[in-house]
């Protein structure tokens, strides 16, 4: 695995969330210089902005939550070669552009967080189609709801970014 370089760590965040959100202000306090930018509007034009933020080079480290976990594995299985990283937190991996058009498998290692009590992305389906396109899958299971918000204010970023 390439080595980690914080200028090509991405926070991808939720439908509802922004770069000023919860998740987005905690990650650039551990990582300053990180991108953490807005995606609005719907999934075709916020898979364009992504596409114009990782236009350059190799070595990303991606992190997506919600809708933005479903933008970074998109991504990744487009173009592994440019993904070193991938932590997807309750990703929506079972909306059809994902589900629908299973991609090919990957060896992108990858880690998926995902709350026992969400109620917005089920678990079930979610570990399923994880497992079936992500060779190199690292899936916990942890006591949190959608917004894993306990989850991501205990983890310890800077080891599961760089694992």
């Amino acid at each position: 695995m390439q080595p980690f370089d914080p200028k090509r760590l991405i926070l991808i965040h939720g439908l509802e969330g922004s770069s000023q959100g919860d998740k987005a202000v905690l990650l650039r306090g551990i990582f300053p210089g990180m991108l953490t930018p807005d995606f609005p509007g719907p999934l075709d034009e916020r898979m364009r902005l992504l596409h114009s933020y990782l236009a350059e080079g190799e070595g990303w480290t991606l992190i997506g939550s919600s809708l933005g976990g479903l933008m970074a594995a998109l991504f990744t299985t487009q173009f592994p070669q440019r993904v070193r990283k991938q932590i997807l937190l309750a990703p929506a991996l079972f909306l059809p552009e994902f589900a629908d058009h299973l991609p090919e498998p990957v060896a992108v290692p990858t880690i998926v967080i995902h709350g026992k009590q969400d109620t917005v992305v089920p678990l079930a389906p979610t570990r399923a189609l994880a497992e079936k396109v992500f060779l190199n899958l690292d899936f916990r299971v942890v006591d949190d709801d959608h917004r894993l918000f306990d989850t991501t204010q205990n983890l310890d970023w800077k080891k599961i970014v760089d694992l």
